[in-house]
Order: C-alpha cells, then structure tokens, then sequence
C-alpha cells in the first residue's frame, strides 16, 4: 500500500463496502417501511387510519372520511465499525484485505441495521405462546387470525421471519418444504434463506431474541414498522505513519420505529423442541 492513497483506492472501497452491505449486510430493511436521506435527528412516520366509505344524496357533498393521522416519530442514532490494515499485510497474504475489512464492516452495520428492527418488532403486545412448544402450523393459524381480525391486508407483503431452529420446523412440514406448495420469492429477499407460502414471506434470521430457551419470532406486515436512514455507509481512510497502517472507519446513521401495533404478531417457541 503506498503511503499517500489515492482517491481511486478510497472509490473503490466505498463501493465495496456498499454492495457488500446490500447483498450481505441486513436481511430485514426491505421488509418494512424505509426513509432515506433524512436530514436531521428524527423522523416522523404517518400512521393512518380506517377510512369508512358511506353514501350522499344526489348533488350532495362527498362524504369525508376524516382519516385519523397520527405521527410516530423515529430518532436516528449513528453507529461506526472500523479497523487496521497494515502496509505490508497483503505482502505476507493472498487474501485481499481491503475486501476483507469491507466485507466485515458491512455485515457488522448489516446486523445493527436488523437489531434496531427486530427491537421495535419486539416491542408488539399481539402474541400467541403455547409453552413448552415449537413452532407448529396451528401457532401459525393463530397469528393469522389475528392479522385478519386486525383487516391487516393480505397484499403479498406479510412477512414471517423465525430463528434456525424455527425454520428446521418448518421445513419438516411437506407444505413449506415441497416446490409445489411455495411460491415465488419476495423479488428484495432473493438471494437469501427465503421462500413464500400461505401468502407469508418466510426469512431465516438468526438474531432473534431468546430467553431462557424461548425464542421470539414474528408475523407482520411492512408497514407495520419503519427503518429511517440518515446515512446508509460512509468510509473514511485515514493513513497513520506512526503505525505504518491505515486506519477504515465505516459509519451509519439510522433509526427504527413501530408504526402500527396491530400489524405484529409475535410467536413464542420453544427453541429446544422436538422437530418432528
């Protein structure tokens, strides 16, 4: 590495620090609400409510809805990941380090990106918990009622997403497991441990939370909860003579809010148990 980089070296990082971060980085964003470029420290989601359609007399005025707008703001926190690389590194090693240190700081944003998410999705007071049991197609049916009970729209954009174990249970189930039942990927999720069916956009996550050998999964809808972006991933390179290495800081500003409680249901599991 020379000395004084160049700013074609610095380019090039910061793209790969940006595609790694979108093919690796974060598994949920493209499933809830998004805002980019927010300038400030917060943001403000609408959250809107049921519009009743009625009749009017010939002539007369179009009745007015009088939508229910409640704002839900969401504040924005800034978050770094950094480390060295040595001058002579990639003189002693095949591997290329600058791609090594991108790719580990886009999965290290990638995962605080979905720990501020998967907080909000945890916050939901909608939950089925059966003890002592795993995840079974009748815990699934309980979640959906509720959803439809709560006219959360079955528009394609529901979403389940389950720990590891979570998803060997699923798959142990002939419906979830055989081509002939699933249907086509969410088009943001292909390239991921994802697969639809019963009109739910299954994801394999494995950073749910888990207590005590109960592990939270979840049902929702995208705009159930919202992710606001003030700076997705900017890298700085700073060379440091005194220790003949520069230094690659990456950084992020972003925030997560739940908009709609109603939207979320969350599913307790037992994560130990048996998969049939």
């Amino acid at each position: 590495m020379s000395v004084s980089i160049d700013k074609v070296f610095i380019k090039q990082f910061e793209a790969e620090v940006h595609l790694a971060f979108q093919q690796m980085g974060t598994k949920l964003r493209s499933t809830v609400r998004t805002k980019s470029d927010v300038r400030g420290t917060s943001t403000t989601f609408q959250k809107i409510g049921k519009g009743l359609a009625s009749t009017k007399a010939r002539h007369g005025l179009v009745p007015v809805m009088n939508l229910d707008h409640t704002p839900v703001e969401c504040v924005l926190s800034d978050f770094y990941a950094g480390d060295w690389v040595d001058e002579l590194d990639e003189l002693k090693t095949n591997v290329d380090e600058r791609r090594v240190v991108a790719s580990a700081g886009a999965y290290a944003l990638g995962r605080k990106s979905d720990e501020l998410i998967i907080n909000e999705l945890n916050n939901a007071t909608n939950s089925v918990d059966t003890s002592g049991v795993g995840f079974t197609k009748s815990k699934i049916f309980q979640a959906l009622e509720i959803l439809n009970n709560n006219d959360v729209p079955d528009d394609g954009q529901r979403f389940g997403v389950v720990g590891v174990h979570q998803w060997n249970e699923l798959l142990s189930l002939e419906e979830f497991s055989n081509a002939d039942y699933v249907g086509d990927n969410y088009p943001l999720l292909k390239g991921t441990e994802s697969r639809k069916w019963m009109g739910i956009n299954w994801i394999l996550h494995n950073a749910l939370p888990c207590n005590e050998g109960v592990r939270s999964c979840f049902i929702y809808h995208k705009n159930a909860v919202g992710h606001a972006s003030g700076c997705d991933v900017k890298t700085d390179i700073t060379w440091h003579g005194e220790r003949a290495a520069h230094f690659i800081s990456n950084c992020m500003s972003q925030g997560a809010k739940l908009i709609d409680d109603t939207g979320i249901v969350k599913i307790l599991c037992d994560d130990d148990a048996t998969i049939a």
